[in-house]
């Protein structure tokens, strides 16, 4: 396989894009196979908290297309993950206060895609997205940014409660964009340290996401539909708080 593409096929190229750290989203191995070099890269993969998920043969062979797969292939994502840090200390870097952006389980690559794009034109540090229930970054996303996610850094966390609590920490406040929300979202203050959390496309944001948001606030809908795309509810967002973080500036 090319390394662009976005499947790597067999047991030697699999766990060579494993030692090399290369960016892989999901490991696809044969139902029953747990034999050799797999047990190897089954136990390599859950050591670096990689998901690992059992499919039928005839599976593997519609993805492979042809190809040798031993029974196993990868998916690796178009560019490299970050950490929560290297974001952190992007901002730091550039003397700006981390604005950042925190997906719960969006699974629609059209949507990460569309959100990527508008993250780099808001000024957004990163964007954050848990390694389960959520889409990863993908040749459709790729497509669907635009570029984008070559210039905006995404990092895989694990738990998002955890993860809010560990920036809160740091500093940042966390606000969640939700229908309960206390108030309209261009009443509330979007400047300074800020994870802006957008939940998934049906469910929103997670009981425990919530939680942990410092703040709520909610998109006024006027019409019948009671709920907006969620790349259209984070762009609003995003361009609510550019908007006061330049005025403040002035």
């Amino acid at each position: 396989m090319s390394e662009s593409s976005e499947i790597i096929v067999g047991r030697n190229s699999v766990m060579e894009a494993l030692k090399s750290g290369r960016s892989i989203n999901k490991i696809f191995i044969a139902k029953g196979e747990r034999q050799g070099s797999v047990k190897e890269i089954i136990g390599f993969a859950k050591d670096n908290g990689l998901i690992v998920q059992e499919v039928e043969m005839k599976k593997l062979d519609e993805l492979a297309k042809g190809m040798r797969h031993q029974s196993i292939l990868a998916f690796a994502a178009p560019v490299e993950y970050v950490e929560v840090e290297d974001i952190l200390a992007q901002a730091q870097e550039k003397g700006q206060a981390p604005f950042i952006v925190l997906l719960d389980e969006l699974e629609d690559p059209h949507n990460l895609g569309a959100i990527l794009r508008t993250a780099d034109a808001a000024g957004v540090h990163g964007v954050l997205i848990p390694k389960r229930r959520s889409c990863p970054l993908s040749a459709t996303v790729a497509k669907t940014s635009a570029g984008a996610v070559e210039y905006v850094p995404v990092a895989r966390i694990g738990n998002v409660a955890h993860t809010l609590k560990d920036l809160k920490k740091q500093g940042l406040w966390v606000v969640g964009a939700d229908m309960d929300g206390d108030k309209d979202y261009y009443e509330a203050d979007l400047t300074g340290p800020m994870v802006v959390v957008v939940g998934s496309e049906g469910k929103g944001l997670g009981r425990l996401t919530k939680e942990h948001c410092d703040f709520l606030v909610r998109i006024p809908m006027r019409g019948k539909i009671n709920s907006l795309n969620a790349s259209v509810a984070c762009s609003l967002l995003l361009y609510e708080s550019l908007k006061q973080r330049e005025m403040k500036a002035k």
